[in-house]
């Protein structure tokens, strides 16, 4: 039973009991049940927007959960990796290309601020780049000879 139910039984059994409502206590009685038949009422209006409102916020968390399923899911593109992209992929890292599946990255010190910056193979291929921090210019020479001189190290059947 809800409270509008409840509050028409206690009008229904005041006015079965037969109170007079010319009387002190009846005028009361009459404009107690009044104000609890308007609260039951204004109380079913509530719960019927809390209803609603709450089917609104499922659909906005739904839409939501899409999304963050679009922008935050760019790993999941990866692991779902599409063989009829490959031919178009000219990136330097994937298969199509013969290079490594994963970039290479360095990790380079600034002689002036000392500040640490992460670099990869594109930016070394540059030779030089300016410093975020403090604008020096960082030059990158004789790295590939280091890497090729360490690759024929191992492979030299004189070791």
């Amino acid at each position: 039973m809800n409270t509008s139910e409840k509050v028409a039984y206690v009008k229904g059994l005041a006015e079965g009991l037969g109170y007079d409502k010319k009387s002190k206590e009846g005028k009361i009685l009459a404009a107690i049940l009044d104000i609890l038949e308007d609260v039951a009422h204004d109380i079913e209006d509530l719960e019927e927007n809390a209803w609603e409102l709450g089917e609104a916020i499922d659909q906005v968390s739904d839409d939501l959960a899409e999304l963050e399923d679009i922008v935050y899911d760019e790993d999941e593109d990866d692991d779902d990796y599409d063989d009829d992209d490959d031919d178009e992929d000219e990136c330097g890292y994937c298969c199509v290309c013969g290079e490594d599946a994963e970039p290479t990255f360095y990790e380079v010190t600034c002689p002036a601020c000392n500040n640490t910056i992460t670099i990869d193979e594109d930016v070394l291929d540059l030779g030089s780049i300016e410093c975020p921090n403090c604008g020096e210019t960082l030059e990158f020479e004789g790295v590939e000879e280091d890497e090729e001189e360490i690759e024929e190290s191992d492979t030299d059947p004189d070791d």
